[in-house]
């Protein structure tokens, strides 16, 4: 009989250990480590299956920005391949104690292939699982990645702004010019987790919350800003920023009456080299597979698409 509890003291941050595999227990150490200095988690949201003896069969972790005290994915999901009702159990009671603690909806991502820190093996099966406990594919992304040109392994010298483009950022211009273009964004976005917000929301709302929600990550307010054409028009925006584990992109877009001059790559550009000179050693990205423009301007920019991911949902 399988039971789910919160781990003990003595369990973190391990979890789960695996004989045969250093490597992955290693790297959940050094991550659930990281989660909780960086207040992401708290032991008591860390979860694990045991056994009728007693023996840790599975874990899920919840996960939160810093600072917050609601829940907004569950992390480190292992079960056994074998035991299908070990997975549902703790999905399920991830979601109970999710819902406690205020969360609404409840998120899973799965990278392909299998990487640490969590190591997604088998990851149709993964899949599976989720499905059967009531998550569904909100977006089905694709991951890019760029080691910045000081780092051994890099790409070499970033390639220079685009002249034809002049910044200006959200600490002179303040926050309502950069929503008015995120809205503009949205009203024909081919990202179907945004899709779905303006669907829920109305376009204004989707982008209000777009840029609150990429507001949490940490930033500095020159590091964001609006590109603007020769004829003066907003023609990008750029919001990088560094989420708990790494910098990254954040959001970037083309406005619709400046597709189709190459300004997609620029903004990309922009946004890395922001970020470069912040001291930022690895940099992330990633888009809707259904946005082609946006990776094929990720590709030319110098990134390179390491993985693909599954976004999952489920509603509380």
């Amino acid at each position: 009989m399988t039971s789910v509890r919160p781990a003990r003291p003595d369990e973190l941050p391990a979890l789960v250990e695996h004989p045969a595999d250093p490597e992955r227990n290693a790297a959940t150490r050094a991550y659930l480590t990281q989660l909780l200095d960086s207040a992401c988690t708290r032991p008591e949201w860390c979860l694990v299956a045991e056994d009728g003896e007693g023996r840790l069969t599975g874990s899920v972790v919840l996960w939160t920005l810093p600072g917050h005290d609601v829940p907004l994915a569950v992390v480190l999901f292992e079960a056994p391949e074998d035991s299908p009702e070990t997975g549902s159990a703790l999905l399920d009671a991830a979601a109970a104690k999710a819902g406690e603690l205020g969360a609404t909806e409840l998120e899973h991502v799965v990278d392909s292939p299998a990487q640490a820190p969590q190591f997604q093996r088998n990851p149709e099966r993964r899949g599976e699982l989720l499905r059967a406990a009531g998550f569904e594919v909100v977006r089905d992304g694709r991951r890019f990645s760029l080691r910045t040109p000081a780092v051994s392994g890099g790409t070499g010298v970033l390639p220079a702004d685009d002249p034809r483009l002049t910044f200006r950022s959200l600490a002179e211009l303040g926050p309502d010019p950069f929503v008015a273009v995120l809205a503009e964004l949205l009203a024909d976005t081919a990202d179907a987790r945004l899709a779905a917000d303006v669907r829920q929301h109305g376009v204004r709302r989707a982008a209000e919350l777009l840029f609150e929600e990429t507001a949490e990550l940490k930033h500095e307010p020159e590091w964001w800003e609006l590109g603007h054409d020769a004829d003066g028009t907003v023609a990008v925006i750029s919001l990088p920023a560094e989420s708990p584990s790494v910098p990254v992109i954040g959001f970037v877009g083309v406005a619709p009456a400046h597709r189709g001059k190459g300004y997609a790559t620029s903004v990309v550009v922009r946004g890395t080299r922001v970020l470069t000179a912040a001291g930022a050693t690895e940099i992330r990205g990633d888009c809707d597979r259904a946005n082609v423009a946006m990776a094929k301007a990720f590709q030319r920019a110098g990134y390179v698409n390491f993985a693909d991911r599954l976004e999952f949902a489920r509603a509380l």
